[in-house]
């Protein structure tokens, strides 16, 4: 009776025993299952701060170009050195981003706040830029009235001054005396018209200053200069020039006269002193700087 109770304790024992180590069992794989899914969680949440980590650096180089984007389309230079220095913010804290670990939670939170804050910033200086640029697009815009406002009134005073340069031509076209009905007789000593150079001793130039309402009245000096047919010029004296045209030119004879606006006959004489060649000979009439009439003729042996 004793021995199977003994037994009966040993198998009880023995029971215990299995069960102890059963329950050990579930507890170690219990644990090790909670310790596997707590480290998956871990790496999980170690993967998500990367990734949050990796999206945050993106948003800063993001935010860098867009003020290096801005820079260039701005030529305000103050608001370029703004940009400028908000920029390297930008760089100096993505450069400490990617030294901070993922883990860091607590400094990748405050670097998040600093990128909103920068973005504000950013925001602010659009809303100038944005104005810049319609500032200058209007001052573009009333620049190019400006020019094309320009350029009319500078093609309207040219053609003004064309045609007061034509308007002024044509009243000192107008105002110019003119002398015509020129005639040149060669006579003689008794005052009679000869042919044959050899009795020739004077001639007669004879024309009239026309009638001219436009031309200033007063005195008048006329020149008289009488070309041979080798284009010398018939003088009494070297000295005897006045101006035309810029320049100081041989005259053969003067005189003065009083023009009151209408026809004025005038008679010259030169007093042949020279030798004659037969040939074309021409006399060229001249008053108030301008040449007022020319008129050919022929001499005869």
């Amino acid at each position: 009776m004793d021995a199977e109770k003994r037994e009966n304790k040993e198998i009880n024992k023995l029971s215990l025993l299995i069960v102890a180590m059963i329950v050990l069992v579930l507890i170690i794989a219990g644990g090790g299952y909670y310790i596997f899914h707590q480290k998956k969680q871990m790496e999980d949440l170690v993967q998500g701060f990367e990734l949050d980590k990796e999206a945050l650096e993106d948003e800063f180089n993001e935010l860098s170009l867009q003020y290096e984007e801005y820079k260039f389309s701005v030529s305000n230079d103050s608001l370029v050195a703004l940009l400028t220095t908000e920029q390297e913010k930008v760089q100096r804290l993505l450069e400490e981003l990617r030294t901070v670990k993922a883990t860091n939670s607590r400094r990748i939170n405050e670097l998040n706040k600093e990128l909103a804050t920068l973005r504000r910033i950013m925001r602010g200086y659009v809303i100038q830029i944005d104005s810049l640029n319609r500032e200058n697009e209007q001052l573009k815009v009333e620049k190019q009235q400006a020019v094309r406002q320009y350029q009319q009134a500078a093609s309207t005073a040219a053609q003004l001054t064309k045609e007061k340069e034509k308007l002024t031509e044509r009243v000192t076209m107008a105002s110019r005396l003119d002398a015509t009905a020129i005639s040149v007789t060669p006579v003689n000593g008794r005052g009679k018209t000869v042919k044959k150079i050899k009795q020739m001793e004077q001639f007669v130039v004879n024309f009239t200053l026309a009638k001219n309402i436009t031309a200033p009245v007063g005195k008048k000096m006329i020149y008289v200069r009488i070309m041979k047919p080798d284009d010398d010029i018939l003088l009494k004296s070297r000295g005897d020039m006045f101006p035309f045209e810029g320049k100081e030119i041989h005259y053969s004879m003067k005189r003065m006269v009083e023009y009151d606006g209408e026809e004025l006959l005038v008679t010259m004489y030169w007093n042949i002193e020279e030798f004659l060649s037969p040939g074309t000979y021409r006399v060229d009439i001249f008053a108030d700087g301008n040449l007022i009439g020319r008129k050919n003729f022929a001499l005869d042996k």
